[in-house]
């Protein structure tokens, strides 16, 4: 026992995303050399979603009830800056895709399978089904992965505990304590749960689908780099007065390229929790603030709907003015923001953008059906530029509080 012990720790250390690379690396390997085995290691990769899919809402419900509970007088978290920069992100993606749009169009070729799902019928829709996951009982939250429901009870309950005794306190943190271990944990098997992940995407789909749409991936794809290589900074910067390229590379690093492989931004929610951690911010903002941007902090998919409305419109032959893709954004935008709300996320958002230029349904299904081609890097991209972004803001928020002299609590980081 005493041998093996340093052995496990040796396992569970080291630089994870050396050996996240790794991983990749390997499970590439095996899709080119062993298609069928590569498939069979895709059992891997379902174990370790299924294990962040498991572990977040937990994490969220305990975590953010134990750091409100045990908040000290005259401690703020001021959450109001963090939600203004995620908004004024999320339109920024937005306006950047019809900028992209207008300088490279897009056709596309429509196929005649369209998604079976209903899309929603408005925007109205979208956020009346947003407001009634607040209402949802706790326990069919936490069973269901609703975070804004978990969250609106974690707050309440949280609040409530405040008024308790030390010693209810000090379990609810001795509680999260325990859930924050296990999260670690599962972290630690990132490795081997991305090179499943990677094994069987690659054996099963290649690329060879994705070729006929790669004009539409590059205007996708290339938006949302500019979007995390240069108006996050940009905007991280006014934020916090100092070189933002170091927190920008650090989160793409550790927080997008887990939810590139995983493709889920509740999944994620752990890993950014622990990267918040490491990067010292303060546990009663970034609790609240990790959970919440994966819900309303939706930059990717506001690049998606926009870009796919925008070449429906081209493939079409109908003139978009200036104008009319400003209001695009902005709908765009807010319809991001209830995405999680709606099943089958940003893709069934595209018909509701579609109808401000007078698109039929059945037009923009088949629509949403190319977004389900190329649905492997599109949503990966997505998810990957989302999750990152709500570190990158949460940080950002924090190390501008600490300048201002608030409690907020943030040390400014170097990556």
């Amino acid at each position: 026992m005493s041998q093996s012990q340093p052995l496990l720790s040796r396992l569970m250390g080291g630089n994870l995303i050396l050996k996240i690379a790794i991983g990749i690396v390997a499970g590439g390997l095996l899709a080119t050399l062993a298609p069928e085995t590569a498939t069979d290691m895709g059992i891997l990769g379902s174990l370790f979603v299924g294990a962040l899919k498991a572990v977040a809402p937990t994490l969220v419900f305990v975590i953010v009830m134990a750091s409100i509970a045990n908040q000290k007088k005259g401690q703020h978290t001021n959450m109001r800056p963090i939600v203004a920069l995620y908004l004024i992100g999320t339109f920024a993606a937005s306006l950047t895709a019809v900028i992209m749009s207008f300088a490279f169009p897009v056709t596309l070729t429509l196929v005649t399978n369209s998604a079976s799902a209903t899309p929603p019928g408005g925007i109205a829709e979208v956020l009346n089904t947003l407001l009634f996951k607040i209402v949802q009982s706790p326990v069919e939250a936490l069973l269901t992965g609703n975070f804004i429901g978990i969250l609106a009870w974690a707050i309440g309950l949280g609040i409530t505990f405040r008024h308790a005794s030390d010693n209810t306190k000090k379990v609810l943190q001795d509680l999260s304590d325990g859930v924050s271990a296990i999260v670690r944990f599962v972290i630690q098997l990132a490795p081997i749960g991305i090179f499943g992940l990677v094994s069987k995407t690659i054996a099963e789909t290649g690329f060879s689908a994705l070729i006929g749409y790669s004009q539409l991936l590059g205007v996708l794809l290339g938006s949302m780099l500019i979007i995390a290589l240069v108006v996050n900074p940009i905007i991280t910067w006014f934020k916090i007065r100092q070189n933002p390229y170091p927190l920008v590379l650090r989160c793409l690093r550790e927080s997008g390229i887990t939810a590139f492989f995983t493709r889920s931004s509740a999944a994620n929610i752990p890993v950014n929790m622990q990267l918040c951690k490491n990067l010292d911010l303060h546990e009663d903002t970034y609790s609240v603030s990790i959970p919440l941007g994966a819900t309303i902090n939706m930059g990717g998919a506001a690049i998606t709907i926009t870009v796919m409305a925008l070449a429906a419109a081209h493939t079409l032959g109908i003139q978009v003015d200036f104008a009319t893709a400003v209001l695009l954004s902005v709908v765009s935008a807010v319809s991001a923001c209830g995405a999680s709300g709606v099943a089958g996320g940003s893709l069934l958002l595209i018909p509701l953008a579609c109808s401000l230029f007078g698109i039929s349904n059945d037009v923009a299904m088949q629509v949403v059906a190319v977004g389900f081609i190329i649905g492997v890097i599109q949503d990966s991209a997505e998810t990957g530029l989302n999750s990152s972004t709500d570190v990158v803001f949460t940080a950002a928020a924090c190390i501008a509080a600490e300048r201002e002299g608030e409690v907020l609590g943030a040390k400014p980081q170097q990556a």
